[in-house]
């Protein structure tokens, strides 16, 4: 399924299938989560990519041919393919360990095509081990909303009370490896959507509440995966002296202007921009340790609009994942 041109529906097409180049892995998908970042990518939020694209970068899959060099995995290994996909290794930002800035990296589903196929071509550099508890449609969400929110959750520190704002594919996983940190979770969801708020409340949030809500408590931090530029006023109203707010997704509309006095006390506003392989092994190695359930709902390849429809308009709770036949 492919992009041709923005606020289009994906189209199904017919390619032929490539040959892994060096130290890369042909891989037959088995499962691919659909993120929020490939409807940023769908409804042309987000400016470059390749076009035609075929998006997708929470792959799950298994190695059907190797590359000269690579030598990782075998063929048969099962193996996650991450929205990092590339990095330039030499400049500053490779060499001092923030590769996800490097501003020559390149990325699965957006400058690379993707997952939402039935092979994916990925650099076995960049790929993760998955851990044998999950399932792959289970798995894929991990790869994205997994490590998004993990790098999100290392941004907080040792903070106790936590708010997560936005309660979807991200938030809903890094709510069970915060429960199981014995931190608290405060769980913000849209207005009045009470399925959201129960959904929550069974993954151990303390309280959960309208993004309009005030907490019970005052928050040690606040991690936004809704992208909505008016929310990081709300959370920082909401977070005490010294707190954070913690921006983890890739696109959020503007913020708005607001007053010097909710930034005082030391408080600071966090970006968080892509992921670094190290953010991948170490995750992994939780999400093994963490038995963490992961919520889906599977669509077909074929129903790939369908998917990100129902994620537009937040139809779901936890993450579609798409699964081609056979």
């Amino acid at each position: 399924m492919r992009v041709h041109q923005a606020r289009a529906p994906l189209s199904r097409d017919t390619v032929a299938l490539p040959d892994p180049g060096p130290r890369q892995l042909l891989v037959r998908v088995r499962a691919c989560g659909v993120c929020r970042t490939d409807l940023h990518i769908v409804d042309g939020e987000l400016a470059g990519g390749k076009r035609p694209l075929t998006p997708g970068h929470e792959i799950v899959g298994s190695v059907a041919a190797r590359g000269i060099g690579a030598e990782r995995f075998r063929v048969g290994d099962r193996v996650g393919v991450p929205w990092l996909g590339e990095t330039c290794g030499r400049c500053e930002f490779c060499t001092n360990g923030r590769e996800n800035l490097c501003e020559r990296a390149r990325f699965t589903g957006f400058d690379l095509d993707g997952g939402y196929a039935e092979h994916a071509l990925a650099d076995e550099r960049y790929c993760v081990a998955i851990p044998a508890r999950y399932d792959d449609a289970h798995a894929a969400p991990l790869l994205c909303a997994g490590l998004i929110g993990y790098r999100s959750y290392a941004m907080v520190g040792d903070a106790r009370r936590i708010g997560l704002y936005g309660f979807g594919a991200a938030a809903h996983i890094l709510a069970q490896v915060a429960r199981a940190d014995g931190r608290e979770v405060y769980a913000f969801t849209r207005p009045g959507d009470a399925s959201a708020q129960d959904f929550a409340r069974t993954l151990g949030a303390v309280w959960a509440g309208g993004s309009d809500d005030a907490p019970p408590e005052p928050l040690d931090a606040a991690i936004l995966f809704a992208p909505v530029g008016a929310l990081v006023p709300s959370a920082l109203a909401q977070v005490k002296k010294g707190g954070c707010v913690v921006c983890g997704g890739i696109h959020m509309s503007d913020i708005p202007a607001f007053p010097y006095a909710l930034l005082w006390g030391e408080r600071r506003v966090q970006s968080v921009a892509n992921l670094t392989r190290a953010d991948g092994e170490a995750f992994m190695k939780v999400a093994a340790a963490t038995p963490i359930r992961t919520e889906v709902t599977r669509f077909a390849l074929e129903q790939a609009n369908e998917a990100l429809g129902a994620l537009r308009e937040g139809k779901l709770n936890g993450a579609a994942v798409l699964v081609p036949r056979g």
